[in-house]
């Protein structure tokens, strides 16, 4: 099969190299991936800067842009053969409940589906970070049934990896997004010429991690899998604001 590997946290990141060793072995793959860090990137576009691409010493290509550039830009640009599926990861750190909303990782997957093909994000949920192997192998196991189980249109999968050794993972899940509560303030700062900074305050604690949910998986060993909607399009709520419109 045919990939087009990508993540968020850069073309050196340990998970993208494991991710690509494993998957080698069965597939065709090009690697297309940030030149830097771009966790937390979401699904934005550099519109207003021109986009480069350079080859790495190990066959990787990097490009100044952000996660989606990259999709894009394989698909829709550098890429000889349109690739048959789009895997985001292994990223170094989990992407549960509302963090989907910001993930690049995700993001990338997302891009993929955009671009009418069938996508996957992957994610090691833990910023230790000793078991990319692991998810390496999850994935694998993922994309042996995706010919008889198809990823539905409109639709990606987001995967949370517990990290442990593959032997010690309980099961596999399918799960929802939990929530978090809202994050901290931010902090303020000044900095060395006497100027105001910002940073970002921690994110929230966990809000809904009940059973049915990637963070109730993943804390209990178990590998999350979340079926994630594409479409934003809030169905259920068409009727009803039909009915308040016309009135």
């Amino acid at each position: 099969m045919r990939l087009l590997l990508s993540n968020d946290d850069g073309v050196f990141a340990e998970g993208l190299t494991l991710l690509h060793k494993r998957l080698a072995i069965e597939h065709d793959i090009t690697v297309i991936a940030p030149d830097r860090n771009c966790s937390g990137a979401s699904n934005a576009l550099s519109l207003h800067s021109p986009l480069r691409i350079q080859q790495m010493q190990n066959g990787f290509y990097a490009i100044n842009g952000t996660p989606t550039d990259c999709v894009h830009m394989g698909v829709n640009a550098f890429l000889e053969q349109e690739p048959e599926l789009v895997v985001s990861g292994i990223n170094h750190g989990p992407n549960m409940g509302d963090d989907v909303v910001y993930s690049g990782t995700v993001a990338a997957a997302t891009e993929g589906r955009y671009m009418g093909l069938p996508a996957i994000a992957v994610s090691l949920a833990s910023h230790e970070g000793k078991y990319f192997d692991t998810a390496a192998k999850v994935v694998a196991s993922v994309i042996k049934r995706l010919p008889e189980h198809p990823l539905k249109q409109h639709q990606i999968l987001n995967i949370n990896v517990p990290d442990l050794p593959y032997d010690e993972l309980k099961g596999v899940k399918v799960t929802r997004l939990g929530k978090r509560h809202p994050s901290d303030k931010m902090v303020k700062q000044m900095d060395p010429f006497g100027r105001t900074i910002y940073w970002y305050g921690l994110i929230g604690a966990e809000l809904d991690a009940s059973e049915g949910t990637d963070f109730h998986a993943v804390a209990n060993g178990f590998v999350s899998v979340t079926p994630l909607s594409v479409d934003m399009t809030a169905h259920d709520s068409l009727d009803d604001l039909c009915s308040w419109l016309d009135k």
